[in-house]
């Protein structure tokens, strides 16, 4: 996927999250290499947001592609993230929002912490 296609499914997602109550705060958070694609708060909840688009769904789901590495990745930038702004007492999720031909599509509590 080049950059700009996977710039186009995070602003779709971020649209798609913005119409089910999210407020974005963040878009492409990154640091030490690590990136969370979609910071944004649901509620109380701090959601981290892993967005995966795919042009067919032939070769699995997007969210197949979010590997443990990946995942430990997320985690890690998320961390940085509360403990730049004093935010680690606070609800925290991880969900990944799938970009496909059918649409998108909202994956909550994808996954745990993984330190």
């Amino acid at each position: 996927m080049s950059v700009q296609s996977g710039r186009d499914a995070e602003s779709r997602a971020a649209v798609f999250l913005a119409g089910r109550g999210y407020r974005i705060l963040r878009r492409n958070y990154t640091v030490r290499g690590a990136e969370v694609d979609i910071i944004a708060k649901d509620g109380e909840t701090y959601v981290f947001v892993e967005v995966k688009s795919l042009s067919s769904l032939a070769h699995g789901a997007p969210r197949e592609r979010v590997t443990a590495e990946k995942q430990r990745r997320i985690c890690h930038a998320a961390l940085r993230f509360l403990q730049t702004y004093q935010l680690q007492d606070c609800p925290v999720r991880f969900d990944i929002v799938e970009i496909t031909p059918q649409g998108p599509a909202l994956l909550r509590g994808a996954f745990d912490f993984r330190g």
